[in-house]
């Protein structure tokens, strides 16, 4: 029999996990009511992130996210609706990163990142629950509690407590991402889950910001096992504002000599019919790698790109 994969001798035992997750996470947004939905990978315009590449595909691009028509449709009265999908970007590839990816996107009218944050804990939960018993999750050597309540951790927090230097003087000198993953992701998640939240307004592009503060934006970030796991927060609702935040991402884009993108029109002309709601995004490929026990992410995967 032709072997797929030599080096990954539990493909086969992962790819049934998968399935088994991909179930799951259809069993918790369908017995909560909210609507499955499938919208074009090929669009017109993505969302113009100073840090994420699209993929172009002749006129067009592949998604980097669901987001903008995720939203149009919450714009027109779907109010909870979820979708698992491939994404695509360029120039991801690690032990954590492929360039076509899986999420899970969901978005909830009516809801904040607060709201957001106990329902992800309960999905979580219910998918770990539905395909292993217990609950502890054994991963890389380690033992995590996934018992409620999970750690909550403010950025600033979180730099005052793992780094030598505070959010603002990392922000100042350039070295937020850098600090951010190699000193503070690894070492979040180990004895139960961490829920990292209220990220600088300028690293929450679609977000919408704190009213009581507007330094910071209502974001956060799940990690287990040293792994970053889902990227959620209160969306924004004001097309002018997006827009402005738009053309500030293009321009950092522009001055670093990136691909320049069209502006997503018709997302921000839907904008303003759209609910105050909550969104989130979560790697399906790393929740499968959590439960599978491993850090490669190509050990949870069909085929790789190289084996194409």
């Amino acid at each position: 029999m032709f072997d797929i994969r030599q080096n990954s001798p539990n493909l086969k035992n992962n790819l049934l996990l998968r399935a088994s997750v991909h179930q799951a996470i259809r069993t918790f947004f369908i017995d909560r009511g909210y609507l499955e939905i499938e919208t074009p990978c090929c669009i017109p315009a993505p969302a113009p992130e100073a840090h994420i590449d699209a993929m172009s595909a002749e006129d067009r691009f592949l998604q980097t996210s669901p987001e903008i028509c995720m939203k149009r449709l919450l714009a027109a009265g779907f109010d909870r609706i979820f979708q698992i999908c491939k994404c695509f970007r360029r120039g991801e590839r690690g032990n954590k990163h492929l360039p076509e990816l899986t999420l899970l996107e969901w978005y909830a009218a009516g809801y904040d990142y607060i709201d957001m944050m106990a329902q992800c804990e309960d999905l979580i939960r219910f998918v770990f629950n539905h395909v292993q018993a217990g609950p502890h999750l054994s991963y890389l050597g380690r033992t995590i509690d996934l018992t409620p309540p999970w750690h909550r951790l403010t950025v600033v927090e979180a730099f005052d407590r793992f780094t030598s230097r505070s959010l603002d003087m990392a922000l100042d000198e350039h070295l937020f991402d850098e600090m951010m993953g190699c000193e503070i992701e690894p070492v979040l998640g180990w004895e139960k889950p961490v829920i990292l939240y209220d990220y600088p307004a300028r690293l929450g592009s679609l977000a919408r910001l704190k009213p009581s503060d507007s330094r910071y934006a209502e974001r956060f970030e799940l990690y287990i096992g040293g792994v970053e796991l889902c990227n959620a927060f209160s969306e924004l609702t004001d097309p002018v504002e997006q827009k402005n935040r738009f053309l500030k991402e293009a321009e950092i884009r522009n001055a670093a000599g990136k691909k320049e993108y069209p502006l997503p029109d018709k997302f921000l002309k839907a904008l303003s019919f759209m609910p105050d709601a909550a969104g989130n995004a979560l790697g399906v490929d790393r929740l499968v790698m959590l439960l599978a026990n491993t850090n490669r992410i190509d050990d949870v995967v069909a085929f790789t790109p190289e084996e194409l």
